[in-house]
C-alpha cells in the first residue's frame, strides 16, 4: 500500500486551511532537502520525541495512515481566525492549528510532563512564525517516536538577519589582484605546475587573480550585490547560521521563561537541532553534478587523498570559519613538521654514523679497562663489569650527541617560525574569507546561567514579599554566587594533581619491587634482562594509566566548568579548555618529567642509599645515563597515545555509538515505509552530534608538547607526529563529512585561546630543552672534561673521570653481595663526582662536581638567552601581516569608498534631474507674482524656493536629501531656491 503525502498551506487571508497535494519534486522526495512543495529549502531541523498515554494507543491506531504535514508560510502577523462571538480575528497558535486539522492528540489525555513540553514547543514555534520563519511538521500518527520540525527562512528574513549579523557578501565590483612580475612570476608559475598533481579537484573554487569586493549586507544596497538567484545568494551554511541566530534569541515567556533553543534542548523539550547536510556523501551518477558534501568526501575525506592539499575554502564554505580555521591550522602544523622531521632524521643519522667512533662508548665497551661496578641491589646482586652495559651506551649515543644541542635550538626556533607562519596564514585566510573587521557576535547567556539566575530572582522576590518591600532586580550573578564553585574547582584540581603524582609514584614502586624480585631470581637470563623488562612494562603501565586518567580528567573538567557557572558559551569554552589542558598536560607529561629530572638524583651512594619502605632502594639511571630511558618513555607514550586514543578511539567509539543509536531507534520506533528511502533529516539525526573542536585541538596540542618540549631526547618525534597527522587530517575529515551532524557555521577570526597555549608551550620548550641537555644528558660533563680536566684535550679517559670509588668493606651488614663470584674486591666504582675513600673528605662532592654543576647552570642561562634572542629576532623580521595583504586591504577600502561615492553621486544626479524637471513644470503652470518675482510654494513643490519657515510641500525632506549630496555638485546655481539665503547645505 503506497502512502500519500499531503501538505497544508496556512494563509493569513484564509479562514480555512486548504489541503494541497505536494509537488512530487525529485529533490524533495529523494533527498529530503526541501519542504513538501519541493521549492522551499530546509534550513534547520528540530527533533523531539512524542509519547502518549498507553490507554489511547488503540485510538491512535485507528487514525488514517496518511502522513500529513503542517506548513506555515511565515507571514506575520500570525494567522487570524474569526471569533464566533465578536467576528474579530484572533491569533491562532500552533496548537490550535493542529486541533483544527483534526489531530487526534488534540483531545487525548497526555502525560503531564509531555503536555507541558508540548505547550512549550507550541509557544516556541509560534514565536518562530512571528519572526518570519516558515515551518513544516509531520503529523504524529504513531503512539510514540521521533517527530521533526523543518524550518525554512524566506528571502525577507534572510535579508533582515544578514543585515543584523553584518554578513559580508560580494558586490558586483571586482578588481585584479596584484601578481608577481619578473623572476618571482616565473618561479611561481613553475611551483604551480609542480603542485598541480597535489591540488584537489574542486572545480567551482576560484583560484584566479580576480577578487570581488565584499561589504556587510544591507537591504538598501541590494542593487550593488551580485544577486543572480535569491535561493543561492546565501549558501546553505549562511542560511543555517541565520536560522540558528533566530532560534538562539527566541523566547518562551508564557510557559518556561527561557531564551533560545539551547535552553530548550537542555530542558529536554527538543532532543536535537541541526542544519541539514547537502545530501548523501556517496557519488551517484555524473561527477559534474556532485554537491559540496560529495566533493569533500571524494577530494578530502578519503585516505587515498592523503598526498593532496586540503580544499580549505570549500571546508570553510560548508562547515563555517571556525572549523575551516582548525583544519587550516592543522594543515600548516603538519606541513611545517616536514622540515623538522628531515632535520631530526639527519640528527639521528649523525648518531648512527658516529657511534663507532665515539670515545665514551668505546671505553664503556672495552673489556680491557675492567671497571668493576658496585651492586645494583642489596644482598642478591653481585659486582658487575661496566662493559656489560655496552649496548645501552651505544644506544644512548644515538640520541645524546653534539647534534642534539643543535636540534634543540633548531626546534625552539621552529616553534617560533610555526607560530609566525600561522599568524600570516591566518591573516591571509581572514582576507580571503572576508573576516577582516568583523566584530564578535553578541552572545546570550547559557541555559544553566539563566536557570540559576532565575532561581535567585525568585528567592529574592519571596524574601521581598515577606518583608513587604519592592522587588529588587537582579541583573547578573556575582562572585559570591560562584564562590562555592571556585572552591570546589581549586580543591578538585589539587586532588587531581595529587592523583597523577600518586599514579607516577605507584609505577616507581612497581619498578623498584619488580627489579628487586627479578634480581633475586637464580636464573641468570632473567637477571640479565632486569632493566629492559622493568622499563618496558613500567612504560606500558604508565600508558594505560594515562589513557584512563585522560578520559576521567575530560569529564572532571566538564563538571568543574559547570560549577563555575560561566555566563556565555565563549567564557565556558575558554574555562573548559584551560582546565582540561592543565589536567591532561600533567597527566601526559608527569612520568616523563620524573625520568628527565628526578630519577637517580635521590638514590644516594653505596653505603648510604635512600630507601623506600625501609627495604627497597630508590632506582638509579643506567650507566649510560637516563636519556635513553627518557627516549623510550617518550616514544612509547607518544606513539601509544596517538595510535590508541587518537585513532582507534576516534574510529571505534563513533562506530559503536552509531550502532547503539540505530539499535535503540529500531526498538523504540515501529518499522514503517521500509520500501522508501529515508529522508535527509532522518539520516542526519542518526549521526553523532557535533560536540565542538576542543577534543581535536587538545590531542594536537599534547602532541605539539611531545614534539617541542623533550625533542632533545627524541629527535624522531617530529617524524612520528608527521606520519600521525597525515592520517589524522583524513580521519577528522571523514568524521566531519560522514559521521557527524552538520555543525552550525560559526564565524571566527582566529583559533582563540589555543594560540596562547601554543605560544606558552613554545616558551616552555626552550626552558625544558635547556635543562634536558644540561642535566639529563652528558653533553656538559663532556665539555667540562675535555677543556678543563683532560690531560690531552680529548675525550680519552672520560668514563674513568665520571666514576668514583667505594671501599666495599664499608658496606653495612646484609647489604654486600651474599654469594659474590667476583673474587677479592677492594674497591667498586659508581657513577658520581665524589672524593675517594682515602681522601680526608671521603665520599663528599668533589671539585669536579661543583665545576660540572656550575657549567650546567651556565649552559641553561646561555641556552635560554640565546634561543630567546633568536626567537625575538625571527618574530621581528617576519611581519605578522603580509605586505601584499596590507596593500590589498588598502586598495579594497579605497575601491569601496569610490563605489559608494559613485552610488551617492548617481543618486544625487537623479534627484537633481527631478528637481530641474519639477521646476520646469512649475514655471510652465504657475503665473509669477510681479512683486515677489518667485514662484509660490505649493502642494507639488519639492524644494522650498521662498522663506523656509514652514514645512509645507515636502520641502524639508528634499532639503535634507539635497544637503546630503551637495558635496558631489560643483555648481548648484541652476537649482531653484539657490538664491534663498536661509537655505543652507551641510557637507557630509
Amino acid at each position: 500500500m503506497s502512502l500519500k503525502r499531503n501538505s497544508m498551506q496556512i494563509s493569513p487571508s484564509e479562514d480555512k486551511i486548504p489541503v494541497v497535494e505536494s509537488a512530487s519534486s525529485p529533490q524533495a522526495s529523494c533527498e529530503g532537502l526541501y519542504f513538501g512543495d519541493g521549492r522551499r529549502k530546509i534550513d534547520y531541523v528540530l527533533v523531539f520525541n512524542h509519547r502518549r498515554h498507553s490507554s489511547i494507543r488503540s485510538a491512535s491506531a485507528s487514525v488514517s495512515r496518511a502522513e500529513l504535514s503542517v506548513v506555515s508560510n511565515g507571514n506575520f502577523p500570525p494567522t487570524a481566525r474569526p471569533d464566533a462571538a465578536t467576528g474579530r480575528g484572533q491569533p491562532a497558535s500552533v496548537g490550535e492549528v493542529f486541533m483544527e486539522l483534526g489531530n487526534a492528540r488534540g483531545g487525548e489525555p497526555m502525560e503531564v510532563a509531555d503536555q507541558e513540553m508540548q505547550l512549550i514547543r507550541q509557544e516556541f514555534e509560534a514565536n518562530l512564525l512571528d519572526a518570519g520563519l516558515e515551518i513544516e511538521r509531520d503529523r504524529e500518527v504513531k503512539a510514540h517516536g521521533l517527530s521533526f520540525t523543518r524550518i525554512h527562512a524566506p528571502w525577507p528574513v534572510l535579508c533582515r538577519e544578514a543585515e543584523f549579523l553584518k554578513v559580508k557578501v560580494p558586490t558586483k565590483t571586482s578588481y585584479e589582484l596584484k601578481e608577481e612580475t619578473g623572476f618571482g612570476s616565473r618561479l611561481s608559475s613553475v611551483w604551480r605546475k609542480l603542485n598541480q598533481p597535489f591540488q584537489p579537484k574542486v572545480f567551482h573554487q576560484d583560484h584566479g587573480s580576480t577578487k570581488f569586493l565584499s561589504h556587510c549586507f544591507s537591504r538598501e544596497k541590494l542593487h550593488l550585490y551580485n544577486i543572480t538567484s535569491k535561493e543561492t545568494f546565501f549558501d546553505n551554511a549562511t542560511r543555517g547560521r541565520i536560522v540558528y541566530e533566530i532560534l538562539r534569541r527566541t523566547v518562551c515567556v508564557r510557559t518556561c521563561q527561557t531564551i533560545g533553543i539551547s535552553t530548550l534542548i537542555a530542558k529536554g523539550v527538543y532532543d536535537a537541532a541541526f542544519p541539514l547536510h547537502d545530501g548523501d556523501y556517496k557519488v551517484v551518477g555524473n561527477l559534474e553534478e556532485r554537491n559540496d558534501r560529495q566533493v569533500l568526501h571524494e577530494e578530502w575525506a578519503r585516505y587515498s587523498a592523503f598526498f593532496k592539499y586540503q580544499p580549505i575554502d570549500l571546508v570553510r564554505k560548508y562547515f563555517g570559519e571556525k572549523v575551516g580555521l582548525y583544519f587550516a591550522w592543522l594543515g600548516v602544523y603538519t606541513q611545517l613538521l616536514i622540515p623538522a622531521s628531515i632535520v631530526g632524521i639527519i640528527v639521528f643519522g649523525y648518531g648512527v654514523a658516529t657511534v663507532d667512533t665515539n670515545v665514551p662508548s668505546l671505553e664503556m665497551c672495552d673489556d680491557r679497562l675492567n671497571f668493576t661496578m658496585c651492586p645494583l641491589c642489596d644482598g642478591a646482586c653481585d659486582y658487575w663489569h661496566l662493559s656489560n652495559a655496552c649496548g645501552t651506551a651505544r644506544a644512548s649515543h644515538l640520541f645524546d650527541n653534539p647534534a642534539t644541542v643543535f636540534f634543540a635550538i633548531f626546534m625552539s626556533l621552529w616553534a617560533v617560525l610555526f607560530l609566525e607562519h600561522w599568524k600570516r596564514r591566518q591573516i591571509s585566510l581572514s582576507f580571503s574569507w572576508d573576516l577582516t573587521g568583523i566584530e564578535d557576535d553578541e552572545e546570550h547567556p547559557r541555559p544553566r546561567y539563566e536557570t540559576i539566575l532565575l532561581h535567585k530572582r525568585q528567592k529574592k522576590l519571596e524574601k521581598m514579599q515577606k518583608k513587604n518591600k519592592n522587588e529588587v532586580t537582579i541583573e547578573k550573578l556575582t562572585w559570591k554566587d560562584r564562590l562555592p564553585g571556585y572552591l570546589v574547582n581549586i580543591s578538585s584540581i589539587l586532588f587531581m594533581f595529587g592523583l597523577t603524582c600518586s599514579a607516577v609514584f605507584s609505577v616507581i614502586i612497581y619498578r623498584i619491587t619488580i627489579s628487586a624480585l627479578m634480581a633475586m631470581n637464580p636464573d641468570p637470563e632473567i637477571k640479565s634482562n632486569v632493566r629492559v623488562t622493568v622499563t618496558a612494562t613500567a612504560v606500558i603501565i604508565n600508558l594505560v594509566v594515562i589513557l584512563i586518567l585522560d578520559e576521567i580528567y575530560g569529564y572532571v573538567a566538564l563538571r568543574l566548568t559547570e560549577l563555575e557557572i560561566p555566563k556565555t558559551e565563549t567564557d565556558y569554552e575558554e574555562r573548559l579548555i584551560l582546565k582540561a589542558f592543565l589536567l591532561k598536560f600533567m597527566n601526559a607529561y608527569a612520568p616523563i618529567f620524573y625520568v628527565a629530572f628526578f630519577k637517580g638524583r635521590f638514590a644516594g651512594r653505596p653505603g648510604s642509599y635512600t630507601y623506600v619502605f625501609n627495604n627497597y632502594r630508590m632506582e638509579e639511571c643506567a650507566p649510560g645515563g637516563c636519556l635513553i630511558e627518557l627516549c623510550i618513555q617518550l616514544s612509547i607514550i607518544m606513539l601509544g597515545k596517538q595510535l590508541i586514543q587518537n585513532n582507534i578511539f576516534e574510529i571505534g567509539i563513533p562506530k559503536l555509538k552509531k550502532l547503539f543509536r540505530s539499535l535503540r531507534d529500531k526498538k523504540s520506533t515501529p518499522k514503517e515505509r521500509d520500501e522508501e528511502k529515508p529522508h535527509q533529516w532522518n539520516l542526519d539525526y542518526a549521526l553523532a552530534p557535533f560536540e565542538g573542536l576542543t577534543p581535536e585541538y587538545m590531542e594536537m596540542i599534547i602532541q605539539f608538547g611531545f614534539v617541542s618540549l623533550f625533542v632533545a631526547s627524541f629527535p624522531l618525534a617530529p617524524l612520528f607526529a608527521l606520519l600521525n597527522n597525515v592520517i589524522e587530517i583524513r580521519l577528522d575529515a571523514k568524521k566531519f563529512v560522514t559521521e557527524l551532524r552538520r555543525p552550525v557555521a560559526v564565524r571566527a577570526k582566529d583559533i582563540g585561546i589555543w594560540y596562547n597555549i601554543l605560544s606558552g608551550m613554545g616558551k616552555l620548550s626552550v626552558i625544558i630543552n635547556a635543562f634536558v641537555i644540561s642535566f639529563t644528558s652528558d653533553f656538559v660533563p663532556r665539555l667540562v672534561y675535555q677543556y678543563m680536566f683532560s690531560p690531552t684535550g680529548t675525550m680519552d679517559g672520560f668514563i674513568n673521570h665520571t666514576l668514583s670509588y667505594f671501599n666495599v668493606s664499608e658496606f653495612k651488614p646484609g647489604k654486600a653481595p651474599l654469594n659474590s663470584q667476583a673474587g677479592d674486591i677492594t674497591f667498586c666504582r659508581y657513577k658520581d663526582y665524589r672524593e675517594p675513600p682515602w681522601s680526608s673528605d671521603s665520599y663528599q662532592f668533589s671539585k669536579q662536581y661543583w665545576c660540572v654543576l656550575s657549567a650546567r647552570l651556565a649552559f641553561v642561562i646561555l641556552f635560554q638567552n640565546l634561543v630567546m634572542f633568536l626567537s625575538l629576532m625571527v618574530a621581528w623580521v617576519i611581519p605578522d601581516v603580509p605586505k601584499t595583504i596590507v596593500e590589498q586591504l588598502k586598495r579594497e577600502k579605497k575601491l569601496l569608498v569610490n563605489l559608494f561615492l559613485q552610488e551617492e553621486k548617481e543618486k544625487f544626479q537623479l534627484i537633481q534631474s527631478f528637481f530641474v524637471k519639477d521646476a520646469t513644470l512649475q514655471s510652465d503652470s504657475q503665473v509669477p507674482n510681479p512683486s515677489q518675482g518667485l514662484p509660490l510654494p505649493g502642494r507639488y513643490s519639492t524644494l522650498p524656493i521662498g522663506p523656509t519657515a514652514g514645512d509645507g510641500g515636502g520641502g524639508p525632506r528634499a532639503r535634507c536629501r539635497a544637503a546630503s549630496f551637495s558635496q558631489f555638485s560643483g555648481d548648484l546655481s541652476s537649482l531653484p531656491g539657490k538664491e534663498n539665503s536661509n537655505s543652507k547645505h551641510t557637507a557630509v
